[in-house]
């Protein structure tokens, strides 16, 4: 019976977190961003949306909690540091985007309030580039 119910609760958070992904999506649409990649995954971790505008090159990772000071809190130092690998993965399989300048970014959702966009979230290492 338990390992129903948290089967089941394992079930609505990924609906939850597809909703929050799925509505970042159309907040930077909005903005004027192209999506290039959504839910990509690597062997070093998931990127949940890539998008760009112009040259700019965002990495946003998006978080759904009961408030925004949640959400933002909730990217670790450990969590950048997966996402920034997860980032250089992606870069490697997709040289075209070499000339573009990388952020990374991040989305804040909670319920009852308008989603936040914070750009340049987190700082681009120097070696960005290197994979």
């Amino acid at each position: 019976m338990a390992d129903t119910k948290s089967r089941k609760e394992r079930r609505r958070r990924f609906r939850i977190g597809l909703r929050a992904e799925t509505i970042a999506a159309m907040l930077l649409r909005a903005k004027g961003y192209r999506i290039l990649s959504r839910r990509y995954k690597t062997p070093v971790g998931e990127l949940d949306i890539v998008a760009r505008r112009g040259k700019r090159l965002a990495f946003v990772e998006v978080k759904r909690r009961a408030t925004l000071d949640e959400a933002a809190f909730s990217v670790t130092p450990r969590a950048q540091r997966r996402i920034i690998r997860a980032a250089q993965f992606w870069l490697g399989h997709r040289p075209k985007y070499a000339r573009y300048d990388p952020c990374f970014d991040l989305i804040m959702l909670a319920p009852g309030r308008w989603p936040q966009h914070l750009q340049d979230a987190f700082g681009v290492p120097d070696d960005m580039w290197v994979g």
